[in-house]
């Protein structure tokens, strides 16, 4: 019990230091409701935190986490869609004109991928069936001449790339790109350096911000 002990011991502080410095936003968020600047779409991993990263305050990010931070095609199905439906309540609902996807380095989920883990397992049916999102991220990696790092760095670059090119099959998205009303950014962290890099498409490189 002593790991929840610190997490109630966390609240605490919380509710003492950064409750009472952000009291104001709060209550304008609770009576106003929320406008967020950015929609991010990150991993699970415990290791990155975008608020943190990115120096943000309640109310700036709409975020939704998944494994391996994907975005899957759109599919109109009677399947749970939860990232779907957080696109679909963020762009039509919140107007939020900007959309991260934003991946990290040394990502398990990616690494399950790369390494084939997953393929013939049956203990993992969810994850292999949620990271099956990215293979063709996998399949597009020219992987002569490189190191397993450097394996495991391209693919879970193209695999940003990949979910940008999946937001595009939502026509919700799609409508608002084209006419300027939403941005689509891919952005690859590298929590061992506390760097960050931008996708340029011009430069077809993840540049460091």
């Amino acid at each position: 019990m002593s790991e929840i002990n610190s997490l109630i011991k966390g609240y605490h502080a919380y509710q003492t230091v950064d409750y009472r410095r952000d009291e104001a936003l709060l209550r304008s968020l609770a009576e106003k409701g929320q406008s967020p600047k950015a929609m991010v779409i990150s991993c699970c991993d415990s290791r990155v935190e975008p608020s943190s990263i990115l120096g943000t305050l309640p109310g700036d990010l709409f975020m939704v986490r998944n494994v391996a931070n994907l975005v899957p095609p759109c599919a109109a199905d009677d399947q749970h869609h939860g990232t779907s439906a957080a696109l679909e309540y963020a762009i039509t609902q919140l107007h939020i004109p900007n959309i991260i996807i934003m991946g990290h380095a040394m990502c398990g989920g990616i690494k399950a991928l790369v390494d084939g883990i997953l393929d013939d397992s049956n203990d993992s049916s969810f994850i292999a069936n949620w990271i099956e999102i990215a293979k063709n991220a996998k399949e597009n990696v020219n992987c002569c001449d490189k190191t397993e790092e450097e394996i495991q760095r391209s693919v879970e670059q193209a695999s940003i790339l990949n979910s940008l090119k999946n937001l595009m099959t939502f026509p919700f998205i799609k409508e608002r790109v084209a006419d300027g009303r939403v941005h689509l950014h891919g952005w690859y962290f590298d929590f061992s350096t506390g760097e960050l890099f931008s996708y340029d498409k011009e430069k077809d490189a993840f540049i460091n911000l």
